[in-house]
């Protein structure tokens, strides 16, 4: 009888973990895996440069996903605090990609980037700060736990970069 209750107690807290993230167990299922901030201390560089400046990233605020092939997507906040306005409006958070991405549908090709979201906008530029692309972003309302940076697996495939509740879709 004791041996019988803790199987039940087993079966439902996957059954529990199963309900509370398909997402997750769908994209760990294909292999490709979310990495957490603490899996970003050896992967994300202390300072980056952009627009002729080094500026530090926020490591506690990264994230990013490693594919089956071994390959990354990466990206951390930055303090753009010595930046201009007009950087600063549209550059948030460094990205570093190892392959190309779709992302919000639109061709991406791999390679550093700074992004933002601006208004109901993706902005991805180049280390010059010219824009590279641009889409629509989502804003996700259920979010139950925001936070300022985290990448999670899209439940339509995929994944999603959320910065606060707003969110970006990617995809190989």
């Amino acid at each position: 009888m004791r041996f019988s209750g803790i199987l039940k107690m087993a079966a439902a807290g996957m059954v529990a973990v199963a309900m509370m993230a398909p997402g997750t167990m769908k994209a760990q299922a294909g292999g490709d895996m979310v990495q957490k901030p603490a899996d970003m201390q050896k992967l994300m560089p202390t300072n980056v440069f952009y627009r002729g400046q080094l500026a530090p990233t926020q490591l506690r605020n990264s994230g990013g996903v490693k594919f089956s092939d071994g390959f990354f997507v990466l990206a951390g906040l930055v303090d753009t605090s010595g930046y201009s306005t007009g950087v600063q409006a549209k550059y948030q958070a460094y990205f570093i990609s190892e392959v190309s991405l779709k992302v919000g549908g639109e061709h991406l090709p791999a390679g550093v980037y700074g992004v933002g979201f601006v208004g109901n906008k993706f902005v991805v530029t180049d280390v010059g700060a010219h824009e590279a692309l641009t889409v629509n972003s989502g804003d996700d309302a259920g979010l139950k736990r925001p936070v300022p940076l985290q990448f999670v697996a899209d439940p339509a495939g995929g994944f999603r970069l959320y910065a606060g509740r707003k969110y970006v879709s990617f995809s190989r």
